[in-house]
């Protein structure tokens, strides 16, 4: 069973979750070869692009490469690998579905995750092979608790195994509705899609921006610090990466000023600038 997931941390966690080598409780079977990481962020950008275009490759590189030091050029360059580790993994599965595998899609209403997956309907509506999905549940009841997720990187290599009396089977027909939904997202192309009312729409450039406004004063705050807080306090999924890059728009716009700089951008205190 060929496992595809959107998100890095995730698609670790599934690695750990199917190691033969060191198998626990919720071992889910198979190897870690058989999961695919399709992390290429279709929540943000053109969407009209292929995701093996330059294009692409150079919006994942400008979005991990902001948190580095300047000085850190090994680091620089696996960044610039990132679009291309993405393109090798769209071909393995490729390959599994050539050679008829089953895949099992494990999915969120994150941003991210929704896209990757109606993008990936695309593809799988060109073949026969059986595909199973997992959407993770807003919550679930352990022992007297409550645990509410908001995206697959929040589980435990160990505790993926639960999730399997989630699973369905996709027929044709569902495959090739998530797959025009894609289309239709293509089509209308906005800057960014979120999730709104349990729908992928289009939205603006600045939909995610008042998450920094909320919480930026005249008072200098650590940019890390400042982007830690809309993280832990906001149950969307937007990687720290995006406020990353709206502080530096706002930054170049002079609506947010530096108070300390430094050569790790997200080392740096900023407050609103004044009027």
């Amino acid at each position: 069973m060929v496992e595809i997931l959107f998100g890095e941390s995730e698609a670790a966690s599934m690695k750990a979750a199917k190691n033969k080598s060191k198998p626990f409780t919720g071992w889910i079977e198979g190897t870690a070869e058989e999961v695919i990481c399709l992390g290429f962020m279709l929540d943000i950008g053109d969407i009209k692009e292929p995701v093996d275009s330059v294009y692409r490759k150079e919006l994942l590189y400008s979005m991990y490469a902001q948190n580095q030091w300047e000085q850190d050029n090994e680091w620089d360059n696996e960044m610039k690998k990132v679009g291309e580790f993405y393109i090798s993994e769209l071909f393995r599965l490729n390959q599994f579905l050539d050679n008829g595998e089953m895949v099992r899609i494990w999915y969120s209403d994150a941003p991210y995750s929704r896209c990757g997956f109606y993008h990936l309907c695309q593809t799988l509506e060109q073949y026969e092979n059986e595909v199973r999905a997992v959407k993770i549940p807003e919550y679930v009841i352990r022992e007297k608790s409550i645990t509410a997720y908001k995206n697959w990187s929040e589980v435990a290599a160990e505790e993926f195994a639960g999730f399997l009396s989630y699973e369905k089977r996709l027929s044709k027909e569902e495959v090739r509705m998530y797959a025009i939904l894609w289309s239709d997202l293509v089509e209308d192309n906005s800057p960014l899609r979120s999730v709104i009312n349990g729908k992928v729409l289009g939205v603006p450039e600045d939909f995610y921006d008042f998450q920094i406004w909320k919480r930026l004063t005249e008072n200098p705050i650590k940019e890390v610090r400042l982007i830690g807080d809309i993280l832990g306090h906001s149950q969307i999924s937007i990687g720290d990466w995006w406020y990353a890059k709206r502080i530096e728009y706002y930054i170049q716009h002079k609506k947010i000023r530096i108070v300390e700089d430094s050569v790790n951008k997200y080392a740096r205190t900023i407050c609103l600038a004044k009027d």
